[in-house]
Protein backbone atom coordinates (compact mmCIF):
# COMPACT_ATOMS: atom_id res chain seq x y z
CA UNK A 1 0.00 0.00 0.00
CA UNK A 2 1.41 3.59 -0.98
CA UNK A 3 1.85 6.06 2.00
CA UNK A 4 0.25 9.32 1.75
CA UNK A 5 3.76 10.94 1.59
CA UNK A 6 4.48 9.36 -1.60
CA UNK A 7 2.16 12.08 -3.61
CA UNK A 8 4.13 14.92 -2.14
CA UNK A 9 6.68 15.52 -5.07
CA UNK A 10 8.51 18.14 -5.59
CA UNK A 11 6.57 19.98 -7.90
CA UNK A 12 3.47 19.80 -5.35
CA UNK A 13 5.26 21.22 -2.65
CA UNK A 14 6.86 24.06 -4.64
CA UNK A 15 2.95 24.73 -6.29
CA UNK A 16 1.72 24.70 -2.44
CA UNK A 17 4.04 27.48 -1.23
CA UNK A 18 3.10 28.93 -4.39
CA UNK A 19 -0.63 28.53 -3.70
CA UNK A 20 0.18 30.84 -0.57
CA UNK A 21 1.31 34.06 -2.82
CA UNK A 22 5.27 33.23 -2.67
CA UNK A 23 7.43 33.16 -6.19
CA UNK A 24 9.65 30.13 -5.82
CA UNK A 25 12.81 29.54 -7.52
CA UNK A 26 12.35 25.57 -8.22
CA UNK A 27 15.23 24.68 -5.28
CA UNK A 28 14.24 22.43 -2.60
CA UNK A 29 16.51 21.08 0.62
CA UNK A 30 15.18 18.53 2.78
CA UNK A 31 15.96 18.84 6.23
CA UNK A 32 16.23 16.80 9.18
CA UNK A 33 12.74 15.37 9.85
CA UNK A 34 10.34 12.16 9.82
CA UNK A 35 7.67 12.66 11.62
CA UNK A 36 6.63 15.47 9.54
CA UNK A 37 8.47 16.45 6.08
CA UNK A 38 10.20 20.08 6.33
CA UNK A 39 12.01 21.32 3.90
CA UNK A 40 13.68 24.35 2.85
CA UNK A 41 12.12 26.45 0.07
CA UNK A 42 14.20 28.78 -2.45
CA UNK A 43 12.46 32.25 -3.26
CA UNK A 44 12.62 34.33 -5.94
CA UNK A 45 14.43 37.84 -4.75
CA UNK A 46 14.02 36.87 -1.08
CA UNK A 47 15.39 34.68 1.98
CA UNK A 48 13.97 31.28 1.79
CA UNK A 49 11.35 29.40 3.68
CA UNK A 50 10.63 26.76 5.50
CA UNK A 51 7.48 24.57 4.47
CA UNK A 52 6.60 21.79 6.60
CA UNK A 53 3.66 19.32 5.43
CA UNK A 54 1.55 17.31 8.52
CA UNK A 55 2.16 14.06 8.67
CA UNK A 56 -1.68 13.09 7.56
CA UNK A 57 -3.98 11.60 10.65
CA UNK A 58 -1.42 12.35 13.18
CA UNK A 59 -2.99 15.72 14.56
CA UNK A 60 -6.76 17.45 13.82
CA UNK A 61 -6.42 20.33 13.17
CA UNK A 62 -7.48 21.93 16.24
CA UNK A 63 -4.84 20.68 18.16
CA UNK A 64 -2.43 21.68 15.25
CA UNK A 65 -3.72 25.70 15.53
CA UNK A 66 -2.91 25.28 19.56
CA UNK A 67 0.74 24.57 18.59
CA UNK A 68 0.80 27.59 16.36
CA UNK A 69 -1.43 29.49 19.09
CA UNK A 70 1.24 28.73 21.92
CA UNK A 71 3.94 29.51 19.39
CA UNK A 72 3.20 32.80 18.50
CA UNK A 73 2.01 33.61 22.27
CA UNK A 74 5.62 33.12 23.10
CA UNK A 75 6.69 35.14 20.52
CA UNK A 76 4.80 38.15 21.53
CA UNK A 77 6.50 38.06 24.72
CA UNK A 78 9.51 37.84 22.83
CA UNK A 79 10.92 34.57 23.60
CA UNK A 80 13.20 32.92 20.89
CA UNK A 81 10.96 30.54 19.56
CA UNK A 82 10.15 30.40 15.80
CA UNK A 83 6.69 30.88 14.88
CA UNK A 84 4.37 29.87 11.83
CA UNK A 85 3.77 32.47 9.47
CA UNK A 86 0.52 34.36 9.59
CA UNK A 87 -1.50 35.50 6.26
CA UNK A 88 -3.46 38.62 5.59
CA UNK A 89 -6.22 36.94 6.68
CA UNK A 90 -5.07 35.61 10.16
CA UNK A 91 -4.27 31.65 9.25
CA UNK A 92 -1.32 30.22 9.50
CA UNK A 93 -2.23 26.53 8.63
CA UNK A 94 -3.13 25.62 5.20
CA UNK A 95 -4.04 23.09 3.13
CA UNK A 96 -2.99 22.14 -0.84
CA UNK A 97 -4.26 18.82 -2.55
CA UNK A 98 -4.57 16.86 0.59
CA UNK A 99 -1.96 18.20 2.47
CA UNK A 100 -2.16 20.33 5.61
CA UNK A 101 0.99 22.39 6.02
CA UNK A 102 2.82 25.34 7.60
CA UNK A 103 5.74 28.29 6.46
CA UNK A 104 8.69 29.51 8.62
CA UNK A 105 11.20 32.02 8.34
CA UNK A 106 14.02 30.13 7.98
CA UNK A 107 16.51 30.78 11.11
CA UNK A 108 19.89 28.92 11.42
CA UNK A 109 22.42 28.38 14.44
CA UNK A 110 24.47 25.93 15.98
CA UNK A 111 24.18 23.38 18.32
CA UNK A 112 24.32 24.50 22.43
CA UNK A 113 27.26 23.91 24.31
CA UNK A 114 25.56 22.18 27.18
CA UNK A 115 29.23 22.30 29.16
CA UNK A 116 29.12 26.53 29.40
CA UNK A 117 27.48 26.67 32.62
CA UNK A 118 26.30 30.57 31.41
CA UNK A 119 24.35 29.22 28.34
CA UNK A 120 23.01 26.16 30.53
CA UNK A 121 21.78 29.35 32.30
CA UNK A 122 19.95 31.41 29.33
CA UNK A 123 18.70 28.67 28.24
CA UNK A 124 17.05 27.96 31.68
CA UNK A 125 15.92 31.56 31.87
CA UNK A 126 13.96 30.57 28.58
CA UNK A 127 12.56 27.48 29.73
CA UNK A 128 11.56 29.07 32.56
CA UNK A 129 9.58 32.12 30.17
CA UNK A 130 8.31 29.39 28.20
CA UNK A 131 6.62 28.00 31.47
CA UNK A 132 5.43 31.06 32.92
CA UNK A 133 2.97 31.48 30.21
CA UNK A 134 2.72 27.92 29.51
CA UNK A 135 0.90 28.19 32.77
CA UNK A 136 -1.61 30.58 32.63
CA UNK A 137 -4.22 27.34 30.57
CA UNK A 138 -3.49 24.17 29.57
CA UNK A 139 -4.14 22.64 25.87
CA UNK A 140 -7.04 21.87 25.47
CA UNK A 141 -6.89 19.45 22.23
CA UNK A 142 -3.46 18.37 22.46
CA UNK A 143 -2.46 15.47 24.64
CA UNK A 144 -1.27 15.39 28.38
CA UNK A 145 1.79 13.59 29.03
CA UNK A 146 1.15 10.50 30.92
CA UNK A 147 2.23 6.70 31.55
CA UNK A 148 -0.33 6.06 29.50
CA UNK A 149 -0.33 7.68 26.15
CA UNK A 150 3.60 7.91 26.12
CA UNK A 151 4.38 4.17 27.67
CA UNK A 152 1.16 1.99 27.90
CA UNK A 153 0.22 2.58 24.64
CA UNK A 154 3.43 1.88 23.06
CA UNK A 155 3.71 -1.16 24.42
CA UNK A 156 0.07 -2.35 22.96
CA UNK A 157 1.33 -1.84 19.86
CA UNK A 158 5.05 -3.59 19.98
CA UNK A 159 2.78 -6.65 22.03
CA UNK A 160 0.15 -6.24 19.02
CA UNK A 161 2.38 -6.27 16.17
CA UNK A 162 5.20 -8.69 14.64
CA UNK A 163 8.26 -6.24 15.20
CA UNK A 164 10.15 -8.32 18.33
CA UNK A 165 11.87 -10.87 17.81
CA UNK A 166 10.91 -14.16 19.36
CA UNK A 167 14.42 -14.35 21.63
CA UNK A 168 13.53 -11.42 23.78
CA UNK A 169 9.84 -10.83 22.91
CA UNK A 170 8.30 -12.57 26.51
CA UNK A 171 12.35 -11.06 28.78
CA UNK A 172 10.90 -7.07 26.76
CA UNK A 173 7.08 -6.97 27.17
CA UNK A 174 7.32 -8.63 30.81
CA UNK A 175 10.40 -5.77 31.80
CA UNK A 176 8.07 -2.94 29.71
CA UNK A 177 5.13 -4.07 32.08
CA UNK A 178 6.90 -4.33 35.10
CA UNK A 179 8.43 -0.83 34.70
CA UNK A 180 5.41 0.69 33.56
CA UNK A 181 3.46 -0.79 36.75
CA UNK A 182 6.23 0.92 38.95
CA UNK A 183 6.04 4.44 37.03
CA UNK A 184 2.53 4.73 37.24
CA UNK A 185 2.89 4.60 41.09
CA UNK A 186 5.64 7.18 40.62
CA UNK A 187 2.85 9.61 38.52
CA UNK A 188 0.33 8.73 41.25
CA UNK A 189 2.96 9.86 43.96
CA UNK A 190 4.46 13.45 42.38
CA UNK A 191 1.32 15.83 43.13
CA UNK A 192 2.23 18.57 39.70
CA UNK A 193 0.78 20.95 38.08
CA UNK A 194 0.92 20.32 34.24
CA UNK A 195 2.34 23.23 32.25
CA UNK A 196 1.90 23.35 28.43
CA UNK A 197 5.19 22.11 27.60
CA UNK A 198 7.40 22.43 24.39
CA UNK A 199 7.57 18.85 25.27
CA UNK A 200 10.62 18.12 22.58
CA UNK A 201 13.06 19.54 24.31
CA UNK A 202 16.72 18.27 23.46
CA UNK A 203 19.27 20.15 22.30
CA UNK A 204 18.82 19.45 18.44
CA UNK A 205 15.69 21.38 18.77
CA UNK A 206 17.47 24.46 20.23
CA UNK A 207 20.53 26.30 18.18
CA UNK A 208 22.13 28.96 18.89
CA UNK A 209 23.37 31.91 17.35
CA UNK A 210 25.54 35.37 18.76
CA UNK A 211 22.20 36.18 20.45
CA UNK A 212 21.56 33.12 22.03
CA UNK A 213 19.47 30.15 21.66
CA UNK A 214 15.99 30.03 19.91
CA UNK A 215 13.73 27.26 20.25
CA UNK A 216 12.59 25.22 17.25
CA UNK A 217 9.97 22.35 16.31
CA UNK A 218 6.65 22.93 18.49
CA UNK A 219 5.03 19.57 17.06
CA UNK A 220 4.95 17.39 20.12
CA UNK A 221 4.14 20.48 22.72
CA UNK A 222 1.33 18.69 25.64
CA UNK A 223 0.72 19.23 28.42
CA UNK A 224 2.96 17.65 31.25
CA UNK A 225 5.02 18.41 34.41
CA UNK A 226 7.90 20.95 33.58
CA UNK A 227 10.55 18.42 34.39
CA UNK A 228 10.01 17.18 31.04
CA UNK A 229 11.47 20.15 29.04
CA UNK A 230 15.09 20.20 31.50
CA UNK A 231 15.78 16.37 31.67
CA UNK A 232 16.61 16.08 27.86
CA UNK A 233 19.31 18.58 28.35
CA UNK A 234 21.47 17.05 31.25
CA UNK A 235 24.12 14.17 30.16
CA UNK A 236 26.71 12.33 31.99
CA UNK A 237 27.04 10.41 34.82
CA UNK A 238 24.58 11.65 38.39
CA UNK A 239 27.07 14.36 39.79
CA UNK A 240 27.52 15.91 36.12
CA UNK A 241 23.74 15.92 35.30
CA UNK A 242 23.25 17.46 39.11
CA UNK A 243 25.49 20.51 38.08
CA UNK A 244 23.98 20.69 34.93
CA UNK A 245 20.14 20.86 36.42
CA UNK A 246 21.48 23.54 39.36
CA UNK A 247 22.96 25.73 36.56
CA UNK A 248 19.52 25.37 34.55
CA UNK A 249 17.34 25.43 37.29
CA UNK A 250 19.18 29.09 38.30
CA UNK A 251 18.02 30.78 34.86
CA UNK A 252 14.25 28.74 35.33
CA UNK A 253 14.12 30.49 38.98
CA UNK A 254 14.16 33.79 37.62
CA UNK A 255 11.32 33.60 36.43
CA UNK A 256 8.88 30.59 36.88
CA UNK A 257 8.71 28.16 40.36
CA UNK A 258 10.49 24.76 40.12
CA UNK A 259 8.82 21.91 42.37
CA UNK A 260 11.97 19.79 43.06
CA UNK A 261 9.12 17.22 44.02
CA UNK A 262 9.83 16.80 40.17
CA UNK A 263 12.69 15.58 40.00
CA UNK A 264 11.23 11.97 41.11
CA UNK A 265 9.80 12.14 37.74
CA UNK A 266 12.88 12.34 35.75
CA UNK A 267 13.86 8.73 35.47
CA UNK A 268 10.82 7.51 35.09
CA UNK A 269 10.04 9.73 31.86
CA UNK A 270 13.25 8.88 30.29
CA UNK A 271 11.70 5.34 30.61
CA UNK A 272 8.76 6.41 28.68
CA UNK A 273 10.83 8.26 26.02
CA UNK A 274 12.77 4.83 25.52
CA UNK A 275 9.87 2.18 25.35
CA UNK A 276 7.99 5.06 23.43
CA UNK A 277 10.29 6.08 20.60
CA UNK A 278 10.77 1.74 19.91
CA UNK A 279 7.13 1.91 19.37
CA UNK A 280 7.23 4.94 17.00
CA UNK A 281 9.66 3.29 14.42
CA UNK A 282 7.63 0.05 14.42
CA UNK A 283 4.04 2.52 13.80
CA UNK A 284 5.81 4.43 11.02
CA UNK A 285 7.67 1.66 9.15
CA UNK A 286 5.01 1.78 6.23
CA UNK A 287 5.90 5.25 5.77
CA UNK A 288 9.24 4.13 3.27
CA UNK A 289 11.65 7.36 4.49
CA UNK A 290 12.18 5.09 7.87
CA UNK A 291 12.92 1.73 6.32
CA UNK A 292 16.02 3.93 4.21
CA UNK A 293 16.84 5.82 7.59
CA UNK A 294 16.84 3.12 10.37
CA UNK A 295 18.51 -0.12 8.63
CA UNK A 296 18.89 -1.18 12.35
CA UNK A 297 15.75 -0.98 13.54
CA UNK A 298 13.34 -4.16 14.48
CA UNK A 299 16.40 -6.89 14.15
CA UNK A 300 17.45 -8.87 17.24
CA UNK A 301 20.32 -6.78 18.08
CA UNK A 302 18.56 -4.21 17.88
CA UNK A 303 15.75 -5.64 20.56
CA UNK A 304 18.65 -7.36 22.60
CA UNK A 305 19.99 -3.85 23.14
CA UNK A 306 16.85 -2.30 24.00
CA UNK A 307 16.77 -4.62 26.83
CA UNK A 308 19.67 -4.29 27.98
CA UNK A 309 19.09 -0.10 28.67
CA UNK A 310 16.00 -0.79 30.10
CA UNK A 311 17.88 -3.23 32.71
CA UNK A 312 20.04 -0.48 33.52
CA UNK A 313 17.15 2.15 33.59
CA UNK A 314 15.31 -0.20 36.11
CA UNK A 315 18.44 -0.46 38.28
CA UNK A 316 18.11 3.74 38.24
CA UNK A 317 14.96 3.89 38.66
CA UNK A 318 15.79 2.19 42.06
CA UNK A 319 18.21 4.83 43.00
CA UNK A 320 17.15 7.94 44.76
CA UNK A 321 16.63 10.63 42.45
CA UNK A 322 18.68 13.87 41.82
CA UNK A 323 19.24 16.21 45.20
CA UNK A 324 20.11 19.56 44.22
CA UNK A 325 23.30 21.07 45.81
Amino acid sequence: MNHPYERLSPERILDAVESRGFEVNGSLLPLNSYENRVLQVGLEDAPPLIAKFYRPRRWTDEAILEDHHFSLELADQEIPVVPPLVDTDGQSLFEYQGFRFALYARQGGRCPNLENPDDLQWIGRFIGRIHAVGAARPFAHRETLTPQTLGWSALEFLENSDFLTPDVRHSYLALCRELLTHIDGWFRKQDYRPLRLHGDCHPGNILWTDQGPHFVDMDDCRNGPAIQDLWMLLSGDRREMTLQLGELLEGYRLFHDFDTRELALMEPLRTLRLIHYSAWLARRWDDPAFPRAFTWFGDSAYWQEQLAILEQQKRTLEAPPLLLY
